[in-house]
């Protein structure tokens, strides 16, 4: 049967808003209220969900129709309205930014939406700005707007009264150095990276209920749960190592979902601090990250790279995507990599690679995502290639012996079958 919940997109004009730390404001302040809040992320940002993680005590799962497809939104948040008493999902960018984009989802799952504008510089405008956003699709719900960065009480006050009568007033964050959240080259810091993150957050949350608490957003009724595909376990009795440390972070919860759905164990370890791998494993997963800032640590551990050739000389199967590529291969920057796939990776002062493809590989189609600062040089010829949203060539996919690696990051879900194919080969 269907299932109601309160729920909210906040979105914003454009990046750099503050969409974030508005989202976990308003996801601790439900909190606060004694509510179990369940947090999304428009897109395939891994940093974002981090945040929201914080603020919500909660795993926070990745909502993009061009990756994850419908009806894996569907199911999450039909079973996130079944689990929880709100759904808070940050969107990705500007609101109608990309294709698909946050409105699109907005429309789709008729999800009511919330505005978090920076309104520094800004007075009357601020009003116009807002009903224009809500004007461009009129079958956006409009549940309300907050004013981001704001200068003073007063200046509150101005922007309050500019709205036209249809779009509620949810508060206002002043300007304060103290809340914002740092970023470097591929978004914002790791959560456990940022001081004083939890105090930011509840500091947040404290100035939008400074007025008394927070409503709750319009309900929505969420379609029942699409019939399931039953998943085979088709790694039962396997256990796949997984890095996760400061260097291999960007790791979808959805991706673990679905190993444990197969029946697969997982164990983790870290490549800049452990000297081997675990014991009894049948597969290894190098997952993204920030290997670049941690390049004395990696290339010194010379154990671990030990364990890691050893069992490529096993044949054990081994995925290494974006960052977990850059540190298998022989160096990134010229300092040495673990050296299982030939080639050298150089950072670059722009991006390389960003968007949704799809990778066609003999185990089958997946889903996935890339985003990255460095590029590759190998001698290597390519095992595949993947194909962008428009149907161009993608990035490329290397495959040297049981080692599979490319700067795509998969979404499991999107083929369940073929995961379980790449890690028991």
């Amino acid at each position: 049967m269907a299932a109601r919940c309160p729920a909210l997109l906040l979105s914003a004009p454009a990046s750099n808003q503050g969409k974030t730390l508005v989202s976990a404001a308003l996801a601790r302040a439900w909190r606060n209220q004694g509510l179990t809040v369940q947090a999304f992320k428009c897109g395939p940002d891994f940093l974002d969900p981090m945040i929201l993680h914080t603020a919500t005590g909660r795993p926070v799962y990745n909502l993009d129709l061009a990756m994850c497809g419908a009806d894996d939104i569907a199911a999450r948040l039909c079973q996130a309205a079944q689990e929880s008493d709100l759904i808070l999902v940050e969107g990705v960018m500007g609101l109608y930014d990309g294709s698909p984009s946050s409105a699109d989802i907005a429309a789709r799952f008729q999800l009511p939406v919330a505005l978090a504008i920076d309104a520094s510089g800004m007075a009357q405008t601020f009003g116009a700005l807002a009903a224009g956003l809500f004007a461009h699709r009129p079958e956006l719900i409009p549940a309300g707007v907050i004013a981001n960065r704001i200068g003073s009480a007063g200046h509150g006050v101005l922007l309050r009264d500019s709205l036209p009568t249809d779009i509620p007033w949810l508060g206002a964050l002043q300007k304060q150095e103290a809340l914002a959240l740092p970023e470097r080259h591929l978004g914002l810091f790791r959560a456990d990276e940022i001081d004083g993150l939890e105090q930011r957050i509840a500091q947040a949350a404290a100035l939008l209920t400074e007025s008394g608490p927070l409503p709750l957003p319009p309900e929505t009724v969420f379609a029942p749960l699409p019939p399931a595909n039953n998943v085979q376990q088709l790694l039962a009795g396997k256990t796949i190592a997984i890095a996760r440390d400061e260097a291999f972070c960007f790791i979808y919860p959805a991706n673990l979902d679905c190993l444990h759905a197969l029946g697969a164990d997982t164990i983790f370890f870290s490549p800049l601090h452990d000297e081997a791998l675990p014991a009894g494993i049948d597969a290894v997963w190098l997952p993204g990250g920030y290997p670049e800032l941690h390049l004395e640590q990696l290339g010194s551990n010379q154990a671990m790279r030990t364990a890691l050739q050893q069992a490529w000389r096993q044949g054990l199967p081994i995925l290494a995507e974006c960052g977990g590529m850059m540190a298998v291969t022989d160096s990134i920057n010229q300092q040495p990599g673990f050296g299982l796939l030939p080639g050298n990776c150089s950072m670059q002062p722009r991006f390389q690679g960003l968007g949704v493809q799809f990778a066609e590989l003999p185990e089958g189609r997946l889903h996935a995502h890339t985003f990255h600062y460095s590029s590759l040089e190998t001698a290597l010829t390519p095992y595949a290639q993947a194909i962008t949203q428009r149907g161009k060539p993608g990035e490329v996919i290397y495959r040297h012996g049981s080692l599979t690696a490319s700067y795509l990051h998969f979404y499991f879900p999107s083929n369940p079958a073929a995961v379980a194919r790449l890690f028991a080969s």
